[in-house]
C-alpha cells in the first residue's frame, strides 16, 4: 500500500493510533482472522506436547481434553464412551472456529 493513504490520514488529524485501526489492521484482517482460528485450535487440540513433556501429571495438573479422550480410551477401555466423547468436542471445536471467523470476518476489508 502507497504512503499516500497514511500520509493523508496524517494530514486529516488520526494519530497513529487511529491510523492503525483504520488503515493497517483492515489491510491486514485476513492474516489475523486464519492465524487466530489456528492457534486456538491447536490451543484447544493440545496433546502431543503434554505427553512428551509431563504425560499428563503430576497428578492431572497438565491434562487436557485431548488427554483425558485418549487415557479413557486405551487405558481405561471406554472405547465406546471416549469416541462418543471425541465427536462432541470435534463439533464443539468446529462450532467456536465456525464462530470465531464469522466474528473476525466483519473486520476484514473487501478487494
Amino acid at each position: 500500500m502507497s504512503e499516500d493513504v497514511y500520509e493523508a490520514a496524517a494530514i486529516d488529524g488520526a494519530r497513529p493510533w487511529r491510523r492503525f485501526w483504520s488503515i493497517t489492521f483492515p489491510m491486514i484482517a485476513p492474516f489475523f482472522t486464519i492465524n487466530m482460528v489456528l492457534a486456538l485450535k491447536n490451543f484447544l487440540m493440545v496433546f502431543d506436547h503434554i505427553i512428551a513433556l509431563t504425560g499428563g501429571g503430576p497428578g492431572y495438573a497438565t491434562e487436557s481434553i485431548s488427554v483425558l479422550i485418549f487415557r479413557g480410551g486405551f487405558e481405561g477401555s471406554q472405547f465406546g464412551y471416549q469416541s462418543a466423547n471425541a465427536v462432541i468436542y470435534f463439533i464443539v471445536i468446529v462450532a467456536i472456529s465456525i464462530f470465531q471467523l464469522r466474528v473476525l470476518q466483519k473486520r476484514e476489508v473487501q478487494q
